[in-house]
This record gives structure tokens, C-alpha cells and sequence, in this order.
């Protein structure tokens, strides 16, 4: 059989083409492997965000109203606390949430502020509400002596009943200060007062 000139030229020309494919095929592949490389130093490089951060213009008066107290968070819960608390509640912060409280979309936020000291930790609830450009501070627990830390979350609206057989009726988002398994209290906007039932006692 014999080969034309032309027939060779086709062929090694397709030869080259296969080797020109498989080429282009290991660079894209071998920059698909850099890109991965890259996002994921760049991500491990970024720095992580502090959940239990309160707002830049917030920080500055809850540091001045009550000093030496800082957020509650997950280091500060006993082991079985910060398991429950993880448990129904992710990585979210245990000592600040953000709650529509009193049902007008403005910025509100349940912050759990402890005071760490030798005969145990301290704790108080404070809200945050922001009207205009200000903060309203209001104390809604006040520290009852060293004990385990409690922490805090917001529930839906709904209708809440306590252990005492007292119930209420919240049409905006409550807050729950748990010092679990021992006692958890419940905070409503109800009937333009705040509620308090205890949840646990």
C-alpha cells in the first residue's frame, strides 16, 4: 500500500491536533487545581467572624453603661450547657441576639453580660433599642449572685404559659434568658409593658 505525501501530512496532522487537545486538557485541569488552591488559603487567610460582636455604635456605650462586663459566648457556658445550647442553636452567639421585640423593625438586640470573677461568673440581661440615632439600654435581669452562666435566644410570637399557670399572648418575637436546666424566663411586648414569665423555676 502505498501512502501519498498528502495522506502522511493529514495524518500527522492529526496526531498533532490529539496532542494539542490532550495539552490544552492538562492545562485547564492543572489551573482548575490552582484556582482550588488559592480559594482555599484565601479563605482559611480571612479572618472570622465574631458572632458575638455587637454593633460598632452599640459597643462603645454597653462598654461605658457597664464596664468590666463582656457578651456572653461559648467559652464562657459549661460543657453541657454549650452542648445544648449548640444543639438547638448552631454556632450563633449565647449572649446576644437580635429580636424584633417590639414589633416596630427597628434594631433591638438581647445582650447576656457577664462579669467574670473568682466565686464564678455573674450575669445580667440587657435590651438594646435603637430609636433615631440613639440606644435605649433597659435591664431586664439582674445578676442574682455567682452561678453558671445562663445565655439567651429569641422564640416566634405565639401564645406562652409559665410554670405558674400565668399566660401570654405575643404578637412580636419573645426573649428566653435560660440559666438551663435550673430556671429559663420568657420577655414579651405585650399590651405596651413588658411580660415576664417564668418558664422554669
Amino acid at each position: 500500500m502505498h501512502l501519498t505525501y498528502r495522506h502522511l501530512a493529514r495524518t500527522s496532522a492529526s496526531i498533532d491536533n490529539g496532542r494539542d487537545a490532550r495539552c490544552s486538557l492538562r492545562f485547564k485541569t492543572l489551573a482548575v487545581v490552582l484556582c482550588l488552591l488559592v480559594s482555599v488559603q484565601v479563605a482559611a487567610a480571612a479572618p472570622q467572624k465574631d458572632v458575638c460582636a455587637l454593633p460598632k455604635n452599640l459597643q462603645p456605650l454597653i462598654a461605658s453603661r457597664y464596664p468590666g462586663q463582656s457578651v456572653v459566648n461559648a467559652s464562657d457556658l459549661s460543657d453541657d450547657d454549650k452542648q445544648s445550647f449548640q444543639k438547638d442553636h448552631g454556632d450563633s452567639c449565647p449572649g446576644l441576639v437580635k429580636v424584633d421585640f417590639y414589633g416596630d423593625g427597628k434594631p433591638t438586640f438581647a445582650v447576656a453580660l457577664t462579669t467574670k470573677g473568682a466565686a464564678g461568673n455573674t450575669t445580667m440581661l440587657v435590651l438594646a433599642h435603637r430609636v433615631g440615632a440613639n440606644w435605649k439600654l433597659r435591664i431586664l435581669s439582674k445578676p442574682d449572685g455567682p452561678d453558671a452562666t445562663p445565655y439567651v435566644w429569641s422564640d416566634k410570637p405565639g401564645e406562652y404559659e409559665s410554670v405558674y399557670q400565668h399566660k401570654v399572648r405575643a404578637t412580636s418575637p419573645v426573649i428566653i434568658f435560660c440559666g438551663c436546666p435550673s430556671w429559663a424566663i420568657l420577655y414579651a411586648w405585650t399590651n405596651n409593658r413588658i411580660a415576664k414569665l417564668w418558664l422554669r423555676d
